[in-house]
């Protein structure tokens, strides 16, 4: 009786347990979904769906970026066998070193499952090695997408994509995964939240050798991917084309705003170059070219070189001392052709005789603005030249000079406007006054500026006393959704009534001044132009302006470095843009104009930079060649990677991106 009993209770534990087991199994593979994916790790696959990356678009509706298939080429190492590994070095356009070491890497980091072989993959090259997939077994590929952009140029200020760090991807919050791509500079980098979309993905059933076996849970897990917001931008493609080609074989930039929304209609940086190139295979070569270059093509010149302004710092200078009444408007000062500052005279090109502040501008007296910048500097009013040197730096600093101004990329550079902290460190507080800084008053001395903030202060001019934060972006669509970027309106303080003399001097300097090679025909162009001394070399030629003088469309800045006068090169620059802009074409009399700034170019050959090198730098040159020659294997390989790295690799056999393609996905 007593066994019987046992026998019972043994039996009822042993259904109880079971019960609990069932329980329990159903709570972790029913309600709790999220286990049930660790438990099928090794059967169930998480793929990733890419969305359509936003495009790009000008002010005119034409797409500038585009997205375009490429291919990633994968292979799991642990079922490959009889690799026939010169016939995939001739399919995929690569070597059997290459081959070997990436197979080794594979082998020994992730034999098991698919694992990126060749990544980026062009089309071209693809389709022929799709012909033969089917001799590769343990090969297959994922379809990705590259960047195009259909106009060859504006790469400062477009960007470009590149493959996530660990940094990028700890401060994703989760977003970004290794492998992924993202913008780096330029307006993919700043937009890029808004441009990539919302990753999608699916889950797959997979046995142990990666064969696909259906949808895990009928897809219910599946997320489908959400596409990113298209970017209309102020860019004028037309003209932003037109300004690259003018600023061909020369250094510097272009900056052209419209003053009425602060939007940039042209952005060059130059020398520049094809954005193309940093897209797909061979991305990082050119990048490694492209970043040695003398000529540092990759530094976004409008708005991170810093110029001393020169004379079109001087319209600025104007209204300042107009709105303080440190003169009045028609007050006069007779220039001997300079004006002397203790042991130092600060020279003028000419003698001006007596001019007014509108012919002061008009022919760009330096003694005038000198005078006039003493004057205030040295008031009475002020207790120390140091209260009315911050004074005249309070003022100076609202077009703009010293700070950033906030467009909509990164890396934007303040310029300099030195203060009176900064002055006090260098000559000891209370030992220096205006004729100590001098220079100044002309745009020399310690005033930088960048090209972004002096096509800016034309804007300002141009509207008589506000400017916009200057933005590319216009504004953000998707499905009917809009969104804008923040703008504030920045006044400068300035009576709007002091504006018509400064704009009339402006007037005067294109009509019968210093910029008369920049005369428009019908077009009222207000202008300044700029010398700024270099102590490196030749000077640099700078222009500032505006047009029409009435209901201003573009204001526009343009930087020539080692060019010399500003009316050598960056007026006629300026006026053929301002042409071009208005009129949609260039006058036929000035066709010869265009055609000069066409074929002048003011960049060293490699001959004469290399002619250039220290003796120090020569001899450094040439230990390296003798150590690479010492032995044959050693030379053959340093000849042919100097020839790799003197040339950019080819944009995909140079295939013209089509730019009625639609949106693809992203990198």
């Amino acid at each position: 009786m007593q066994r019987g009993n046992e026998s019972g209770i043994l039996e009822k534990a042993i259904l109880i347990a079971g019960v609990i087991l069932i329980v329990k199994l159903f709570f972790l593979q029913v309600l709790t979904p999220g286990y049930k994916l660790k438990a099928h790790d090794n059967v169930v696959k998480k793929v990733t769906i890419y969305p359509s990356r936003g495009l790009v678009v000008d002010r005119k509706g034409r797409v500038i970026v585009y997205n375009d298939a490429v291919y990633d080429i994968m292979v799991q190492w642990n079922i490959t066998k009889n690799l026939d590994t010169l016939k995939l070095c001739e399919l995929l356009n690569t070597d059997i070193d290459f081959v070997r070491k990436k197979l080794d890497e594979i082998k020994r980091t992730t034999p098991n499952k698919p694992t990126p072989f060749i990544k980026l993959l062009d089309p071209q090259t693809f389709a022929r090695f799709q012909e033969h997939l089917f001799e590769f077994p343990s090969f297959s590929f994922q379809t990705r997408t590259v960047r195009r952009y259909p106009y060859y140029g504006g790469a400062a200020l477009l960007g470009y994509l590149s493959e996530v760090t660990e940094n990028n991807i700890t401060q994703s919050a989760g977003y970004y995964e290794l492998g992924d791509y993202m913008g780096t500079t330029g307006l993919e980098q700043y937009y890029d939240s808004l441009l990539r979309g919302e990753k999608g993905y699916n889950f797959q059933v997979v046995d142990v050798k990666n064969t696909y076996k259906g949808k895990y849970k009928d897809g219910k897990d599946d997320k489908t991917p959400i596409a990113g917001w298209d970017m209309i931008t102020g860019i004028d493609a037309e003209l932003q084309a037109y300004g690259e080609k003018l600023m061909q074989g020369k250094v510097g930039g272009i900056v052209a705003i419209d003053p009425s929304t602060g939007e940039i209609l042209a952005y060059v940086s130059s020398p520049g170059y094809d954005p193309n190139l940093l897209t797909g295979r061979y991305r990082r070569h050119n990048f490694n070219v492209l970043f040695n270059d003398y000529y540092k093509p990759l530094l976004n010149r409008p708005i991170q070189a810093m110029y001393p302004p020169g004379s079109t710092f001087k319209a600025g200078a104007a209204l300042v001392m107009l709105q303080n009444h440190i003169h009045e408007e028609k007050w006069q000062w007779f220039c001997p052709g300079g004006y002397r500052v203790g042991n130092h005279t600060v020279k003028c090109h000419g003698v001006h005789g007596i001019p007014d502040v509108e012919t002061a501008l008009q022919y760009s007296c330096n003694s005038y603005f000198c005078k006039i910048y003493n004057d205030f500097i040295m008031d009475s009013v002020f207790a120390s030249p140091a209260i009315g040197y911050q004074k005249w730096w309070d003022m100076t600093s609202l077009f703009g000079y010293g700070k950033k101004l906030g467009i909509d990329l990164n890396g934007e550079k303040r310029g300099n406007l030195p203060s009176v902290k900064y002055y006090n460190k260098i000559f000891g507080e209370g030992k220096w006054r205006a004729a100590t800084v001098i220079s100044n008053s002309i745009g020399q001395g310690e005033v930088l500026a960048t090209p972004l903030q002096i096509a800016n202060a034309m804007a300002i001019i141009a509207n008589k006393g506000y400017y916009l934060t200057p933005k590319i972006c216009r504004y953000f669509v998707k499905d009917k959704k809009y969104r804008r970027p923040v703008q504030q309106k920045v006044q400068t303080g300035i009576d709007t009534v002091y504006y018509r003399y400064v704009t009339d001097g402006l007037e005067k300097v294109v009509l019968a001044g210093t910029a008369r090679i920049a005369q428009i025909p019908d077009i009222s162009f207000c202008g300044k132009t700029g010398t700024a001394q270099n102590p490196h070399g030749k000077d640099h030629s700078i222009f500032a302006g505006f047009a029409p003088k009435v209901n201003p469309k573009i204001a526009i800045a343009v930087f020539v470095e080692n060019a010399g006068f500003g009316a050598t090169y960056a007026a006629p620059i300026a006026s053929l843009m301002v042409e071009k802009y208005i009129n949609d074409t260039i006058a036929k009399k000035r066709i010869p104009l265009q055609e000069r700034m066409y074929k002048a170019r003011l960049m060293k050959s490699e001959m004469e930079l290399e002619y250039q090198k220290t003796p120090q730098q020569l001899l450094l040159d040439s230990l390296a060649k003798i150590k690479a020659k010492k032995d044959s294997i050693a030379k053959a390989k340093f000849k042919q990677d100097s020839i790799k790295q003197a040339k950019l690799k080819p944009i995909e056999q140079n295939k013209k991106p089509d730019t009625t393609q639609s949106k693809k996905g992203n990198p």
